[in-house]
């Protein structure tokens, strides 16, 4: 039931003539539907290894295999193709662009993967999923017509348009207030368990940490336990 898998995981970034070990040997594996927290300090390799789990970067050496395709060995134009499919994101940041509605905001990660569904059908499903966040009256307005917490519900709804197996949440409540946050974080986690979706959670949040069905902790670039 694996959907990750990596094994003995480095990453030396090349600064001028110096090497900077990041990952020094990390392996772990996260099955189908698990939910997993991130933690870890800045410079503790917590984001590295996110951007490689997520398909963002490419490890020095080791392996890495998503949904039993080792994808640490293929291209950037391969990883960014496994990764519009296979992969969604929610940021701190909502990553939302002005001036487009929460609908088309939505559909946007369709227009790369879903090759086989008419504009008609696309629509349906983002409509579909805005109101399963809550937002089926807000289908028309754009960014600075909602709220943080209503424009984090149109990011997780765009997330998960394309149904992949796996979402990574980076501090996806680092700017919301702790109610609004919180119910976010009960709306996501409930949407993942409706749709057998992995999730990692990257947060400094001890409280949301104990969330999920695990917690892995990263400490200068291995993980600790």
């Amino acid at each position: 039931m694996e959907l990750i898998k990596i094994n003995n995981l480095y990453k030396t970034y090349h600064v001028g003539e110096m090497d900077v070990p990041v990952l020094k040997g990390v392996s772990l594996s996260i099955d189908r539907a698990e939910m997993v927290a991130l933690m870890g300090v800045s410079g503790s390799g917590k984001s590295t290894l996110m951007n490689i789990l997520g398909c963002l970067d490419r490890p020095t050496s080791g392996e890495y295999w998503l949904d039993d395709v080792e994808v640490s060995a293929l291209s950037a134009d391969q990883r960014a193709m496994v990764r519009n499919r296979k992969i969604g994101f929610v940021f701190q940041s909502f990553n939302l662009l002005p001036r487009t509605s929460a609908l088309e905001q939505v559909m946007m990660p369709l227009t790369y993967t879903a090759t086989d569904l008419s504009e008609r059908e696309g629509r349906a499903r983002a409509s579909e999923l805005l109101t399963r966040v809550g937002l089926g009256d807000r289908l028309d307005h754009e960014p600075s017509q909602l709220s943080g917490g209503q424009q984090q519900r149109v990011a997780i709804a765009r997330a998960l348009i394309n149904r992949p197996p796996l979402l990574f949440a980076d501090e996806p409540t680092g700017n919301l207030d702790s109610k609004t946050g919180e119910a976010i974080m009960d709306l996501l986690f409930s949407i993942v368990r409706e749709q057998t979706t992995s999730l990692v959670v990257v947060t400094h949040d001890r409280t949301l940490s104990l969330r999920g069905d695990r917690r892995l902790e990263i400490q200068d670039g291995v993980l600790a336990g």
